[in-house]
């Protein structure tokens, strides 16, 4: 049976005062709060800001008892500049080593954007940057559904870079279902299903979402499928408003449990 960890996209949230950490919690207090709940967790600042070294070793100090997959930051996937993307990876490779030191690494996670579309200067360009990640765990979600086909599987398993299996709204040009085993670990983000929401300029919005009963024993099911052929698997809530996130994460894991 392969390990099964469960945890959220990101932990750092004033929101979730009340909702999940108690009143009056301090944010340098967040941390430990939620490695007392979960034992994994997707960093997401470090796609906004490039991570620094102290700052991660020094999360790996206060919360022993958790892994950590970390978002690959914006000039690698979002705002690449053609001169400047390889110094940005080697930065950013420089800046979470203290968590590969630490045993603690899951993965580097690579979310491009729905702009990203199956073009060859694109694969040529996907290819080089996880050449540069050689070594590291790698997972890459993509938003545009041009990408899930054989071609990218097969290259993907070649590098043992995980597929992201995805959970989103059933919008045109997302990508559908599909959970594909590229790799000896597997990766599954679920983002919630806010179709309203999803291509408004609100990001928060397009994040507000509880999954119900039905939609949770549904991604039970689909875990099932995915641990026969995978070591390890990752499972990210990013319905991260009001907490949603951390109730649903709570409830996949009792499933997970009572499915054993």
């Amino acid at each position: 049976m392969a390990d099964i960890l469960v945890g959220t996209c990101g932990y750092s949230y004033k929101e979730w005062i009340g909702p999940v950490y108690p009143e009056g919690a301090k944010k340098d207090q967040f941390l430990a709060l939620y490695a007392g709940m979960f034992g994994t967790v997707e960093l997401d600042y470090t796609y906004y800001s490039m991570p620094k070294s102290p700052n991660i070793r020094r999360m790996t100090e206060e919360a022993p008892s958790l892994t950590f997959a970390v978002k690959a930051h914006q000039s690698l996937t979002h705002r690449i500049d053609p001169f400047k993307w390889q110094d940005e990876a080697k930065t950013y490779i420089q800046a979470v080593e203290p968590l590969r030191e630490a045993g603690c690494l899951e993965a580097v996670l690579f979310q491009f954007p729905f702009s990203f579309h199956y073009e060859a200067d694109n694969r040529r360009y996907l290819d080089r940057l996880l050449s540069e990640f050689s070594g590291i765990n790698s997972a890459v979600e993509f938003r545009n559904n041009e990408w899930g086909n054989n071609r990218v599987f097969d290259e993907f398993r070649k590098r043992n870079t995980a597929y992201v299996s995805t959970d989103m709204p059933d919008l045109k040009g997302l990508p559908p279902v599909l959970d594909v085993c590229t790799s000896a670990f597997s990766y599954f983000r679920l983002h919630g299903r806010n179709t309203g929401a999803w291509w408004g300029s609100d990001a928060a919005a397009r994040y507000d979402y509880l999954y119900n009963g039905e939609e949770l024993e549904a991604a039970v099911q689909r875990i099932k499928q995915i641990v026969i052929k995978a070591d390890r698997l990752i499972v990210y809530f990013n319905n991260h408003r009001r907490g949603q996130a951390v109730k649903n994460a709570e409830t996949l894991k009792k499933l997970l449990m009572n499915n054993e």
